[in-house]
């Protein structure tokens, strides 16, 4: 998948006003406290809990993530773990470190599916999910549970992007070719089709998309993470519903013409 197939949201699309740039190196997720330090002395951080790559008993992250079962199912409910995680992030902000690295380790998937969605590039998708980590976990003792967990982590998530989408516009931008994996069930094809089909969505109906047909969380949640009312969400995700259904004929009629 190529980042140039898909349409990139621009940082004024994902309404937020941080500018720090994304880093390139992948830290791993620290302990709090040693992250904390870290980032006050400028150190390197070198304890870490979790690698880019997933490794044995990690859940294996998809290229595409979603399937074709998504496009019309409404998913829009509170998932069954919201508690747990928001009771594992305040319990890791008041210094429990086991707490700590089971937040991530529930949270992980969640935050690399949404992050290479939003920046519509899956090869992105490991350092905006390392620096949405190195953001959030020094912030964790001034979680106060007033939202989910999962979705206020989300909506640091979104910022990260949003940061990383205007500072890339400051500067000349090497397009790369990411080489597609071979196909190696039945459907992949399709699959990289509605890959493709989501990454062309207007930014704003993609995300609110994203955040409830294939994070499942609830409306109120994604309303939270993108700063916008409930009903601008339903809006935005049957909108892009239709154009996902819309888009998929057009293609599936193209591939019988040709």
């Amino acid at each position: 998948m190529t980042s140039g197939n898909h349409c990139a949201p621009r940082a004024d699309e994902l309404g937020e006003e941080h500018t720090e740039p994304v880093r390139t190196r992948w830290f791993g997720v620290p302990r709090h406290r040693e992250l904390c330090d870290s980032r006050e002395r400028g150190g390197r951080v070198k304890a870490a809990a979790l690698t880019p790559s997933p490794g044995p008993g990690t859940p294996v992250l998809p290229l595409n993530p979603i399937t074709t079962a998504s496009v019309v199912p409404c998913v829009g409910v509170p998932r069954s773990d919201d508690a747990d995680i928001t009771s594992l992030a305040l319990r890791a902000g008041a210094g429990d470190r086991a707490a700590l690295a089971d937040f991530v380790r529930a949270t992980q998937a969640d935050v690399w599916r949404f992050v290479a969605h939003l920046a519509a590039d899956v090869g992105l998708a490991d350092d905006l999910t390392q620096e949405t980590y190195l953001r959030a976990l020094p912030s964790l003792p001034g979680f106060e549970g007033r939202s989910a967990g999962r979705t206020w982590l989300l909506a640091i998530a979104r910022r990260v992007v949003a940061d990383h989408i205007r500072a890339v516009r400051v500067r000349p931008r090497l397009h790369h070719s990411a080489e597609a994996p071979e196909p190696a069930e039945p459907g992949f094809a399709d699959r990289v089709v509605l890959d493709e089909v989501v990454g062309s969505l207007d930014p704003e109906r993609r995300t609110a998309f994203v955040l409830t047909q294939v994070l499942g969380l609830s409306y109120a949640d994604a309303a939270v993470v993108c700063a916008c009312p409930v009903g601008t969400i339903r809006s935005r995700v049957a909108r892009a519903r239709e154009d996902l259904v819309d888009m998929l004929a057009d293609d599936r009629a193209g591939r019988r013409i040709s």
